[in-house]
């Protein structure tokens, strides 16, 4: 079963560059992707196991097969109007997903923070966001912050996540 959109980047999909190029990263099954090209975005969507979005089929999704966290940024030298990550953090890929934002571009972000190991998986705290952490990150960019929330969800609660949108200024200047 292809779980829905998340209704944070489902929201945010509209405040994205009409027709700007989108990068879904770590996209799994491939349901941001699919949301966003049947908005008219052209889409790239990357994952290790591409089994999935292959099946997916959606018009104007791109298929990058690439080992995020063992091989080199698959995209260098290329930019998008928003980068989506959802459910998946490696730290040392954030320099890599912030360059590829181009300027006015957004970064779509939520995944799993400390507090869900009460929950389930993950547990591992270096899959876990900090408090704050996403927006100290992109701050540090010179992003400028749009919404961020933390916290628990459902009901009764079921995870801890943490989110975040946030703009690149529309200048050259890109920040740390």
């Amino acid at each position: 079963m292809t779980l829905p959109p998340s209704p944070a980047i489902e929201r945010w999909a509209a405040r994205v560059r009409a027709g700007g190029p989108v990068l879904d990263v770590a996209a799994g099954g491939g349901r941001h992707a699919a949301l966003f090209a049947r908005r008219g975005h052209p889409v790239v969507a990357v994952d290790r196991d591409v089994a999935a979005l292959r099946a997916l089929a959606e018009p104007g999704v791109e298929v990058v097969a690439a080992d995020l966290e063992g091989g080199p940024w698959p995209l260098p030298g290329h930019t998008f109007a928003a980068v989506v990550v959802v459910n998946y953090l490696w730290r040392p890929l954030w320099p890599d997903l912030l360059a590829a934002i181009e300027p006015g571009g957004a970064l779509l972000y939520e995944t799993f923070a400390v507090g869900n190991e009460r929950f389930g998986r993950p547990r591992n705290p270096d899959f876990l966001l900090r408090e704050g952490e996403l927006r100290a990150v992109a701050e540090a960019a010179g992003f400028a912050v749009v919404e961020h929330g933390h916290g628990e969800e459902g009901d009764p609660p079921s995870c801890v996540r943490q989110r975040l949108f946030a703009v690149r200024p529309a200048t050259a200047n890109r920040g740390s």
